[in-house]
């Protein structure tokens, strides 16, 4: 009786077994519909939010900044007082300075002393007006020559001459109308004057915050995609509920080696109307999306149902229950996400999903 039950139990599970291997689980067949949409081909650039006209104030004189007039922040038109400087004068230049005037006025005495003598002459009628004259020209010549060197003692003393007052370089006055961005010197700090050997002391920056630029950088791999006048959507890190509009208005001709690769400098015009409610900070980091083209209402599909053959692209569609097609399809524009397809395909035919790709839509 045991043998039989065994044998019993033994059959019941071979026949589970060859059942269960026997089954086949259904296939599950994804399909994508044709649809129309917008693609958008863009390449992306990284940068910063800059003013388009920016100046560093400096200096035309060296000394110590006596007074400052403006702090960050503030609003300034051109020719407004920034800084005054307080002369320190080189001992050399102030000792020559010295000696000059010193040999003026010894010339300007003996003048005077020889137009006196023959001023008399002349009176006496002993000398005549033409010979005088040479006399009086002298005088007139040595006391230009003392007033010159008194206002070379002044400038290098004072950093202005008796006879510029009003336009004295120890004034230190704003070149453009704008904001002042930073203020890097303090009172009290020492200053060096701008020349040709030396770029001078910065006393401020001021730009106009009306017109605001953004500046980036493109790879090599990417400049030659895009062209002055593409349009650009500006995601800004600071202000990312809103998207600015902007127009590119300039490609830098040479590239900048940055870690082995070649990058390339470009600007973009920050549409005006984009920008009234939103106040923007110069150095904001920026993110562009330059548009390479654009189709809007077009045929389209996900790149992952392509399939190819040779140089040919087909899609497979379905025609009946659990039929497809194999149809050769002419591609467009693509984004990377989705692809135009030009000819092959109509509006709202079924597309099969290889099952390798990972659909959009099921």
């Amino acid at each position: 009786m045991n043998k039989i039950l065994i044998k019993l139990i033994f059959t019941f599970i071979t026949v589970s077994v060859f059942i269960g291997c026997s089954s086949e689980q259904p296939t599950v067949v994804k399909t994508e519909i044709v649809t129309d949409t917008t693609i958008v081909k863009k390449t992306v650039a990284t940068g910063s939010i800059v003013p388009r006209k920016e100046v560093n104030v400096k200096s035309q004189v060296s000394g110590i900044v006596e007074k400052l007039y403006v702090v960050a922040g503030m609003q300034v038109k051109e020719g407004d007082v920034i800084a005054k400087i307080k002369i320190i004068p080189n001992m050399l230049n102030l000792a020559n300075a010295e000696n000059r005037l010193n040999a003026a006025q010894i010339n300007y005495d003996n003048s005077k002393i020889e137009f006196d003598r023959n001023k008399s002459l002349l009176d006496q009628s002993v000398i005549s007006k033409q010979e005088f004259q040479q006399y009086e020209l002298r005088l007139k010549t040595t006391n230009e020559e003392v007033e010159a060197a008194k206002n070379q003692l002044q400038i290098i003393k004072e950093g202005v001459a008796k006879s510029s007052l009003q336009s004295s370089n120890t004034l230190v006055k704003s070149t453009i109308s704008g904001m002042i961005l930073d203020v890097p010197i303090k009172e009290g700090g020492q200053v060096i004057e701008s020349n040709t050997f030396n770029e001078g002391t910065t006393i401020c920056s001021v730009a106009n915050m009306s017109e605001m630029i953004f500046e980036g950088k493109l790879d090599e791999s990417e400049v030659g995609k895009i062209n002055m006048g593409n349009s650009i959507e500006l995601t800004i890190g600071a202000i990312d509920k809103i998207k600015f509009n902007a127009t590119l208005e300039y490609i830098s001709p040479k590239g900048i080696n940055e870690a082995g690769a070649m990058q390339f400098v470009i600007k973009a015009k920050i549409n005006t109307g984009t920008t009234d409610a939103t106040f923007l900070r110069a150095g904001y980091s920026a993110n562009a999306d330059i548009i390479l083209a654009k189709k809007e209402k077009v045929l389209a599909v996900s790149e992952s149902v392509l399939q190819f053959e040779g140089d040919k692209t087909f899609v497979e569609v379905l025609i009946g229950e659990n039929k497809y097609e194999k149809r050769f399809v002419k591609t467009g524009l693509s984004d990377a996400i989705v692809t135009e397809v030009v000819e092959g395909l109509k509006k709202g035919e079924k597309i099969k999903v290889p099952t390798l790709a990972n659909p959009n839509e099921s």
